[in-house]
């Protein structure tokens, strides 16, 4: 799932997933940290779930993706769009 909140001049991205599906590490990675495994890892959060947040520019368009323990990509589900392989969000 993703969660928007406008900010001053950014738009802060949540990317919200169940806590143990998929099992262990996760993280997003995309063109807004290119692609680096690990930049953005999805933490656990009160309600549950785990989530990261990165703020991204306003009225832009970005291709992402999870990674998974054992080199395991999927897809957001609730993406804006899809373009091959990634998933893509426009803020």
């Amino acid at each position: 799932m993703l969660e928007r909140k406008q900010l001053k001049d950014r738009i802060r991205v949540t990317f919200v997933l169940p806590a143990e599906t998929p099992p262990g590490s996760v993280s997003v990675v995309g063109d807004f940290n290119d692609w680096q495994p690990g930049a953005h890892v999805l933490e656990p959060r009160a309600d549950g779930k785990r989530a990261v947040s990165v703020a991204l520019p306003g009225k832009s368009a970005h291709s992402f993706r999870y990674l998974g323990e054992d080199n395991h990509w999927f897809d957001e589900a609730d993406a804006d769009g899809h373009d091959g392989t990634n998933s893509r969000l426009h803020t």
